[in-house]
């Protein structure tokens, strides 16, 4: 340790070794007994002599904490409560208006749909009447063909009995003239020809 010559030389003898320090030995014995004195204080905040500065430093951080929540904090909540009620009840009104439109829009297919209904129900009739009419028609137009083709039929028929039965009469007569001959009678034709007819008839 370097120790200007000054000082050195005026040391007494006997302090040689003593370590040297800077400090006076008054200020040493102020310093042990400031030092004494905090200790015995304990800590600063529980001390009952800082409990004035502490509430009036509390007021004051309360005050500006009040002060900053009413003028910057609550109006922008309520700002935000605000935007998000008119959204709510933008939305909501949006939301009556679609119910609206859409117990309109079922109310008007339900319209439509018992309108179809009811046409198609007309249609169909209309359909079946029609279709009965032509097979009332087909039927008759039928019948009628029928009834004339049988018409038709017993006239030919009539036709054909008559030549069949104008036939029948000359072959009686000539049969009946052959058994005459043949018994060794002689034919008269007229009397043959009134037997015939009187058994034809």
């Amino acid at each position: 340790m370097f120790v200007a010559p000054a000082f050195a030389q005026e040391q007494a003898p006997g302090t040689h070794n003593e370590p040297l320090t800077n400090t006076p030995p008054a200020m040493e014995g102020t310093t042990v007994h400031e030092a004494g004195t905090e200790h015995s204080a304990g800590f600063p905040p529980f001390d009952s002599t800082f409990y004035p500065s502490q509430i009036l430093w509390l007021a004051i951080i309360f005050g500006l904490f009040y002060l900053f929540l009413n003028k910057v904090v609550l109006p922008r909540l309520g700002h935000i409560l605000e935007v998000r009620r008119d959204r709510i009840a933008q939305d909501l009104d949006t939301a009556a208006r679609m119910k609206e439109e859409a117990d309109a829009a079922v109310a008007a297919y339900e319209q439509d749909l018992a309108d179809a209904r009811a046409k198609a129900n007309v249609i169909g009739q209309e359909a079946r009447d029609r279709a009965k009419a032509e097979a009332e028609a087909s039927r008759r137009a039928t019948e009628a063909g029928l009834d004339t083709r049988l018409a038709e039929a017993e006239a030919r028929i009539a036709s054909i009995k008559n030549a069949a039965m104008s036939e029948v009469g000359a072959i009686a007569e000539e049969t009946a003239a052959a058994i005459v001959e043949a018994l060794g009678g002689r034919a008269d034709g007229a009397a043959i020809a009134s037997a015939v007819a009187a058994e034809r008839s």
